[in-house]
């Protein structure tokens, strides 16, 4: 009977680790092999994320530096790229809930997101700029002191600014809007005094408006952008770097930066 039991338990034993094994290999490989299967990488953007992902006034059509790289990057890896936008306040939670794929629009590397998600490494040098009114009286940090700021809610913006208690505790208001548009807007209107906001963004909406905007030489911190991925996806993520890779040692991250930017000075090599 002894003998019985010890060949069941090493029965159940060997069982049990196989299906284990198997059960590791395949949360490993399932979003590469799923994504090769359904023949589609799905993006999760905020499409007013000018230059990085946003809508053609006129035709409507998602454009954008990140659009271009995703789609290359896709194509690549022999799929093809679905864009969907979301809100960038829950962006992580649609990728987690496997709605999304990926965050592909400039995504800012934070200690706080590497907690919830994997990144891919870091392909775009970026920082957070201040903006104001041109002929604002505002030209330091410390001129912000009792005035109202906006920022976009969800963004790097947010967390680099409360990560300079210093200066945000002198703030009257710190105001967060769904996009980075809308408080722009509030600043034009006379209801914020500046935005902070992600260079790569706020210099393309600048430009739109020559003589509108002004911008401090002091900022809210240096930061590198990446694409996030679910902490489970690790196959995937293996080759998506790799493919990155590969289009930055035959040119084509140089000609898609110098397209939207007309430099590649932001590109990290």
């Amino acid at each position: 009977m002894k003998r019985k039991l010890t060949l069941l338990a090493m029965t159940v034993f060997i069982a049990t680790t196989i299906f284990a094994g198997c059960f590791s290999k395949e949360t490993k490989d399932t979003s590469l092999e799923d994504i090769k299967s359904k023949g589609k990488i799905v993006v999760g953007l905020d499409d007013t994320f000018a230059p990085m992902g946003y809508r053609d006034e006129t035709t409507n059509e998602l454009i954008g530096f990140d659009i271009d790289l995703a789609r290359e990057a896709a194509s690549r890896m022999g799929v093809t790229a679905e864009f969907k936008p979301v809100a960038w306040a829950g962006v992580i939670l649609s990728l987690d809930n496997k709605d999304i794929d990926v965050i592909w629009n400039g995504l800012t590397i934070t200690s706080e997101r590497k907690e919830k998600i994997n990144y891919s490494k870091p392909y775009i040098e970026n920082s957070q700029l201040i903006v104001t009114l041109a002929g604002s009286e505002i030209k330091t940090k410390a001129d912000l002191s009792g005035k109202v700021v906006a920022t976009q809610l969800g963004s790097s913006s947010v967390e680099a600014i409360e990560a300079d208690t210093a200066t945000a505790d002198t703030f009257t208001e710190l105001k967060k809007f769904d996009t980075f548009t809308t408080a722009l807007a509030e600043l034009k209107a006379g209801r914020a005094d500046a935005v902070v906001i992600d260079a790569l963004v706020g210099n393309f909406y600048m430009a739109k408006e020559p003589g509108v905007y002004a911008t401090l030489e002091e900022n809210f911190g240096e930061e590198e952008m990446g694409v996030g991925v679910r902490k489970t996806d690790e196959a995937f993520l293996a080759e998506l770097d790799k493919v990155l890779d590969e289009m930055k040692a035959d040119g084509t991250f140089d000609q898609i930066a110098t397209k939207w930017f007309g430099t590649t000075n932001m590109i990290i090599k």
